[in-house]
């Protein structure tokens, strides 16, 4: 996918602690923002809960996922700078299934609540768009991760499939994951 990608934008979120409102940019992840996306992306990889990434991860190989595979990666922050959340968007499959986005999606800690999620799926889907993808999918959306899988159907994902026990998280049983799925243009047209 090529085109227009990368447009800044920004939104309000609330801060679940004071209630007071907050003003997120997303934008494009520079390189000075690896190391605070890494902070809050290191404790969310060991605990092995919500994504199926090696739990031992080092900072090398999350950067390699997160910053060199996908076609581009965004952080969102807040008006002092800080980083609240990051997400990157590549095609989901290569060639002919290329035409499909997938998104990996991680908020800080102390920026959960906030509807940072929220805002930078709806800015992954517009930025989709742009890059030229006609349609966004998820391939592993853990079942007992409630939180994301209520805010993708929120958004208008569906699930199209449950894989049976196909997510091992730390220190428990197999779990079943969704594939979920949006088609982000009208396929009428």
């Amino acid at each position: 996918m090529t085109a227009n990608c990368c447009v800044t934008s920004r939104a309000l979120a609330v801060s679940p602690a004071s209630g007071v409102q907050v003003q997120v940019k997303i934008r494009p992840l520079r390189e000075a923002d690896w190391p605070p996306v890494w902070v809050f992306m290191k404790p969310v990889i060991r605990a092995g809960d919500t994504y199926p990434y090696a739990m031992d991860m080092t900072v090398d190989g999350a950067r390699k996922m997160w910053l060199e595979v996908p076609a581009a990666t965004y952080v969102a922050e807040d008006e002092q700078g800080n980083i609240l959340g990051s997400y990157y968007i590549k095609p989901n499959q290569p060639t002919l299934g290329a035409h499909v986005a997938n998104c990996g999606y991680m908020v800080a800690e102390q920026a959960r609540g906030m509807g940072i999620a929220t805002r930078m799926c709806e800015h992954s889907q517009e930025e989709a768009l742009q890059m030229g993808y006609r349609a966004m999918q998820f391939n592993l959306v853990v079942k007992t991760n409630e939180a994301s899988v209520h805010l993708w159907q929120k958004l208008g994902f569906f699930i199209v499939g449950t894989l049976p026990g196909a997510f091992r998280r730390a220190g428990h049983d197999h779990v079943d994951a969704y594939i979920m799925y949006k088609t982000l243009v009208d396929e009428s047209a």
